[in-house]
C-alpha cells in the first residue's frame, strides 16, 4: 500500500464537516439559490475553509468554478476571487450570483419588463428559434412565450441586469419543457404538462430579487460591495492569474463523466446560442472521451494501476479515465504556478467506480500533487447528507432499514476534502 493510500485508509469521517443540520434555506441563502446545478457544494464548506486558511484581502481562486459558490462566499468574507469554468452556462449563472445589484434598480427594471411581458397574446409577433433540438424539448405554445421573454430581456441595455434576467430565464427552461421533471438525464416525458413560462418567470425573478436584496444588504453592512470577483469562460489549465499570487484554491473538480454537464445544460446552451450542436458542446469538457491524446502523463503510480485494471475490462473506459487523470495533472501544474509559497489548495472530491474498478480520485490527486512538490496538510472525510436518499441500510441484508433497526448502517456517500500546501 502506498504512503498516500495508507493515510487515506486511516482517515475517519469528521461529522462536523457534514453540515447535516443545515436546511435548504441555509445552503441557498443570498444568491446561492438562484439556479439549480448538479453536484454543487454547499457554501458552508467554502466559508469554513476560507476562515481557516485566509485573511481578508487574500486572493481565492476556483479553477472549476461551477455555479460560483466559492466566489459568492469569498466576496461575503472580503476576499477577492477569480473563478474559471469551460461551461458558458456556469459562467452566466456565476455572473448573476456574484453581482450585487441595487435592489431599487432591479425592481424598476423588473416593473418595466413585466409591463412588456403582460402584453403577450396569441397575436403577439414572436420570432421563435427554428432549431430542431429546441422543438424536441418544447411544445409550440411554451416555445413562443419563451422566445417572447428572451427577446424582451435581450433588449435591455444594462448587462448586469440582462444577465440577472437571463439567469432566471435559464432556470425555468426545464419546468417549461417536456424534460422529465425528476430526472437529471435528458429524458422526455410526453405526458408532462409544462409550466406556463410567463408566470413561472415572474415567480423565479421575485425569488432572485429577494436573494439579491439580502446579498446587497449583507455586503453593504460589511463594506464588501466593492470586493472584486471575476469569472472567466476558459479552460482550468489557463487561469488568468499571476504567478505566486493566490493564497487559497477551493474547488470541486468534475468527475470523469463531466461531459454530462453538457447534456444537463443543453436547454440554456441552445436558447442562449452558446452552441449550435451538442456534440461540439460536449467536446469542451475535461476528461471527455472525445480527446484522443495518447501521450498520457498520469504522474501517479496509483493512476497507472487503475489504468491497467481498467484495460483488462474495457479499453474505452481506460482511455477516458487516463485522459481525465492526465488533464487533472495539467490543471494541478497550473494551480501550483498561481499559488503563493505557503498557499493552500482544498479539493473536494469523492471516489467512484467504473466497470467494477475503484476509481480513487482523491488518492490519485494527492499523489499527483505530492509529485509536483506540494505537501499534504490535512485530509477531511465528510458525509454528504442527501435529502433524497433513505439514510440507513441493514448491515446483513443490505436492504434499506427502518431507523429503529439494530443492524442499520448509514449509507450516505462520503467525499474527501484534500488540503495541500505549496
Amino acid at each position: 500500500m502506498s504512503q498516500v493510500a495508507t493515510l487515506f485508509s486511516k482517515t475517519k469521517i469528521d461529522y462536523s464537516w457534514s453540515f447535516s443540520d443545515k436546511t435548504r434555506k441555509d445552503t441557498a441563502y443570498i444568491t446561492h439559490g438562484y439556479h439549480r446545478y448538479p453536484a454543487k457544494f454547499i457554501p458552508q464548506i467554502v466559508s469554513r475553509l476560507a476562515e481557516k486558511y485566509t485573511n481578508e484581502g487574500d486572493l481565492i481562486v476556483d479553477p472549476f468554478g461551477g455555479c460560483g459558490t466559492t466566489l459568492v462566499e469569498s466576496k461575503v468574507m472580503g476576499r477577492p476571487s477569480v473563478g474559471v469554468d469551460i461551461n458558458p452556462v456556469a459562467v452566466l449563472i456565476t455572473k448573476a450570483k456574484i453581482t450585487p445589484i441595487d435592489p431599487q434598480k432591479i425592481e424598476k427594471a423588473f416593473t418595466i419588463l413585466k409591463a412588456k411581458l403582460d402584453t403577450y397574446s396569441k397575436d403577439t409577433k414572436v420570432k421563435a428559434p427554428g432549431h430542431k433540438r429546441i422543438d424536441y424539448w418544447f411544445k409550440p405554445e411554451e416555445k413562443r412565450k419563451l422566445a417572447f421573454i428572451f427577446a424582451e430581456i435581450s433588449k435591455l441595455k444594462d448587462q448586469d441586469i440582462r444577465d440577472f434576467f437571463y439567469c432566471g430565464f435559464s432556470n425555468i427552461l426545464k419546468n417549461c419543457s417536456i424534460w422529465l421533471q425528476k430526472s437529471n438525464k435528458p429524458t422526455r416525458d410526453q405526458n408532462k404538462k409544462p409550466s406556463d413560462p410567463i408566470p413561472t418567470f415572474y415567480k423565479q425573478i421575485k425569488m432572485m430579487m429577494r436573494g439579491n436584496a439580502r446579498f446587497y444588504e449583507l455586503l453593504r453592512e460589511k463594506k464588501h460591495l466593492e470586493i472584486p470577483s471575476q469569472v472567466h469562460c476558459t479552460d482550468a489549465r489557463t487561469i488568468p492569474v499571476k504567478d505566486n499570487s493566490v493564497s487559497l484554491i477551493i474547488t470541486s473538480p468534475p468527475y470523469v463523466t463531466s461531459y454530462e454537464y453538457a447534456d444537463l445544460h443543453q436547454l440554456t446552451a441552445l436558447w442562449l446560442e452558446y452552441t449550435e450542436n451538442l456534440s461540439d458542446f460536449r467536446k469542451r469538457f475535461i476528461g471527455t472521451s472525445y480527446h484522443n491524446k495518447k501521450d498520457f502523463i498520469l504522474n501517479s503510480e496509483l493512476a497507472e494501476k487503475i489504468r491497467s485494471e481498467l484495460l483488462k475490462k474495457d479499453k474505452k473506459t481506460a482511455e477516458e479515465v487516463s485522459t481525465y487523470f492526465s488533464e487533472m495533472n495539467q490543471v494541478f501544474v497550473e494551480m501550483k504556478r498561481i499559488l503563493k509559497k505557503g498557499g493552500k489548495t482544498c479539493i473536494v472530491i469523492g471516489n467512484t467506480s467504473l466497470k467494477g474498478v475503484e476509481i480513487l480520485n482523491a488518492e490519485v490527486f494527492a499523489e499527483q500533487l505530492q509529485n509536483l512538490g506540494l505537501q499534504i496538510v490535512d485530509i477531511i472525510k465528510r458525509e454528504i447528507p442527501s435529502k433524497n436518499l433513505p439514510s440507513v441500510r441493514d448491515k446483513k441484508t443490505g436492504k434499506f432499514a427502518r431507523i429503529s433497526d439494530k443492524n442499520k448502517i448509514s449509507v450516505y456517500p462520503t467525499e474527501y476534502i484534500l488540503i495541500m500546501e505549496k
